[in-house]
């Protein structure tokens, strides 16, 4: 398949600038993955579609404010997206304008952090070694920002900024720090919504990936079999292993809350046959057709054109499964359809897309 055959055209007016006043209020397409029909619900509906034969997997990752503006010894302004942490306060990193970097600059943010250049990496990538006092999170709330996507444009001050975003560019679960996006997915629940999941004893249980450049990277090739994901690290406790497993066993639908909860899933599954507790990385690429081995059903908001989010969206309502209650057609563009026939009826509806946008629930 080709990266054009996932291409559609958005207004501009419908990528959502902020999230709406209240978490539950995303309007909600669901749709039926083997009926192949589409309805128009609000967020709050998901109490009512799912139940006790359901278990929730939500990604509790806590995005970091990973963006760093800062300054040379010369006076010249560097921006500094940290990417992930490594061992010995050496993280990998975005650096721009990388192409007057050199090694050993020493890069000044505020008074509380200071970026030293290490070694130069592919695309802009740079390894640099960070030197503060105390913790590094507590630093960069300090100094660091927000990283929001491109396409979410801020005309308000910066300290305005930096409360909002710090607050609702991040889930109510969220608990693990190392993220530098969202998990957007999850930006639509409250802990009212999964008090009345577990009421309807729904089980909830949860995994940890932390969102890197991998997940946003552009699909640069036409031939969609020559891009490579970044890798991105993960992590399932006991707990939620033996939950997974033991409903796998029992019939019961697994339901994802986010293309990184599939990927993270689908990862252990491929690497140990079963969900295992288990601290890991994943570059698994999932694009149609793809035989989804654990997952049953997906919570995910409207994804970038040509994005190997559209690619996993289109290969999971493409109705490949294991599973003897699924279709196994392995036609590739039947879930390319009708995710196209979806993103136009969701434009027709005034759906706001990305990362602060409105959702769909397919089944």
């Amino acid at each position: 398949m080709l990266v054009s055959d996932f291409d559609y055209i958005l207004p501009e007016e419908l990528i959502a600038q902020k999230p709406t006043s209240r978490r539950t209020q995303s309007k909600m397409m669901v749709l039926d993955k083997m009926a192949k029909t589409i309805e128009h619900k609000h967020f709050f509906d998901i109490v009512d579609l799912l139940g006790e034969d359901d278990v929730l997997v939500l990604n509790n990752t806590k995005v970091i404010p990973a963006r760093l503006m800062g300054q040379k010894s010369t006076g010249a302004n560097v921006e500094v997206f940290l990417l992930k942490e490594l061992e010995n306060k050496h993280w990998e990193a975005l650096l721009k304008p990388s192409k007057r970097i050199n090694p050993t600059n020493i890069i000044k943010i505020g008074d509380e952090l200071i970026v030293k250049t290490l070694t130069r990496l592919d695309g802009g990538k740079w390894i640099v070694e960070l030197i503060y006092e105390g913790d590094i999170y507590e630093v960069l709330q300090k100094v660091g920002q927000v990283p929001l996507p491109p396409y979410i444009e801020r005309k308000i001050t910066a300290d305005k900024l930096k409360k909002f975003d710090s607050k609702r560019y991040q889930t109510v679960f969220a608990k693990h720090a190392g993220s530098v996006a969202a998990p957007t997915a999850g930006l639509h629940f409250t802990q009212d919504i999964l008090k009345k999941l577990r009421k309807k004893v729904v089980k909830v249980c949860y995994v940890t990936l932390n969102v890197g450049l991998g997940t946003f990277r552009p699909v640069k090739c036409e031939n969609i079999l020559e891009h490579q994901m970044d890798s991105e690290s993960f992590e399932i406790s006991k707990r939620t292993a033996g939950i997974i497993n033991k409903a796998k066993k029992e019939g019961k639908n697994i339901v994802a809350v986010g293309t990184t909860s599939v990927r993270t899933l689908e990862t252990a599954f491929q690497k140990y046959g079963k969900i295992e507790a288990c601290k890991d990385s994943s570059e698994l690429f999932i694009y149609p057709p793809y035989e989804f081995k654990v997952v049953d059903k997906l919570i995910t908001n409207f994804h970038l054109p040509k994005s190997t989010l559209l690619m996993l969206v289109s290969a999971f309502v493409g109705g490949v499964n294991v599973s003897p209650l699924h279709d196994t057609t392995t036609n590739p563009y039947v879930g390319r359809d009708f995710i196209s026939k979806a993103y136009k009826q969701a434009i027709e509806n005034k759906y706001r897309f990305y990362s602060y946008g409105d959702c769909m629930f397919i089944k």
